[in-house]
């Protein structure tokens, strides 16, 4: 992304309203209170979960949100960043992962490798916070523009998403389907799947 699309976004969403998933999410995790915020932004969730006194690892593609977040957490040694991908990040043991409105970004093609890393990386019983984006979301459109924003996007249906979390219990699964403006005062239509889920004690390697 530029980098003035990049800053109007984290100077947008720095200081945004924790979405209610993470808050049920961090209720109902178990020890370690260790999480992973994949695509962790300008800090928002990492703040809410060093609160709630988890040890958090974040990490991002982005520069920016690797810089802003490095300034906002300075010298707390309970955060660790890193700039990486979804594909090239060393996902380490974790009893949270957060994904909220990254995973849109890891390209299909990839995805199958990057859900396995992500699943064998969660304690048992380890729980995952995360969305997923829908086919009727104004980014699976053709009026996305790609250039300006990220040029890889994953839209999944409900069927897809549900088959993810074979070795999973969900705890809460919602449809979002809603109108307005983007943090940046852009009109968009939303379209997403957000879930969070327990990984089964029993469960497999590969989780999905």
């Amino acid at each position: 992304m530029p980098s003035q699309e990049i800053n109007e976004y984290y100077d947008a969403t720095e200081s945004r309203e924790i979405r209610s998933d993470l808050t049920f999410a961090v209720n109902i995790v178990g020890d370690p209170k260790i999480a992973i915020d994949c695509g962790c932004g300008a800090g928002a969730d990492i703040e809410y979960l060093l609160a709630s006194g988890f040890k958090v690892y974040g990490f991002d593609i982005e520069e920016e949100s690797i810089s802003r977040c490095k300034k906002r957490f300075k010298n707390n040694s309970d955060v660790i960043l890193s700039k990486a991908g979804f594909s090239s990040y060393n996902y380490p043991r974790a009893s949270l992962v957060v994904a909220d409105a990254s995973l849109f970004f890891c390209p299909k093609t990839e995805f199958d490798t990057v859900w396995r890393n992500i699943s064998e990386c969660l304690y048992p019983n380890g729980i995952f916070c995360g969305s997923f984006l829908g086919a009727e979301d104004t980014m699976a459109g053709p009026i996305y523009d790609k250039s300006a924003y990220w040029p890889e996007i994953s839209v999944f249906d409900e069927k897809e998403v549900r088959a993810i979390f074979k070795g999973y219990e969900i705890c809460h699964f919602t449809e979002h389907k809603t109108s307005g403006k983007t943090p940046q005062g852009i009109p968009h239509d939303w379209h997403i799947y957000s879930v969070v889920a327990k990984k089964s004690d029993n469960s497999s390697k590969k989780g999905a």
